[in-house]
């Protein structure tokens, strides 16, 4: 038995925005300047990263990435300064929590865990 920390932002309708899916697409966009590439490598549409993308740029009011359009050099993604930082926050606050959690079930139930 172990527990598990999900962390997932929600906008001020109640509506889920943000959570591991996104962060891995835009890490992915990170490593290959591209949100198709990234898409691609977790066997996702690219329609439906396109559209993660703009739900939580919209929700968050700042680009995550820049876009440029194809052409004969190629197009492509990356992070703005802002989507990086948010990305650094995010996995750290994800972490943290997780750390949390852990610490908590320890306290609350180890007396069910034969592991601890």
């Amino acid at each position: 038995m172990k527990p598990v920390t999900r962390v997932y932002l929600y906008d001020e309708e109640g509506n889920k925005f943000f959570g591991e899916g996104p962060y891995r697409l835009l890490r992915g966009v990170e490593e290959t300047g591209s949100l198709r590439a990234s898409a691609m490598a977790m066997g996702m549409a690219y329609t439906k990263a396109l559209r993660l993308l703009q739900t939580a740029e919209k929700a968050l009011g700042f680009p995550l990435t820049t876009r440029t359009t194809g052409g004969h050099a190629g197009g492509g993604s990356r992070l703005t300064p802002e989507g990086a930082a948010f990305l650094d926050d995010y996995a750290r606050y994800r972490d943290r929590c997780a750390e949390e959690n852990r610490l908590l079930w320890q306290r609350e139930f180890s007396r069910y865990d034969p592991e601890t």
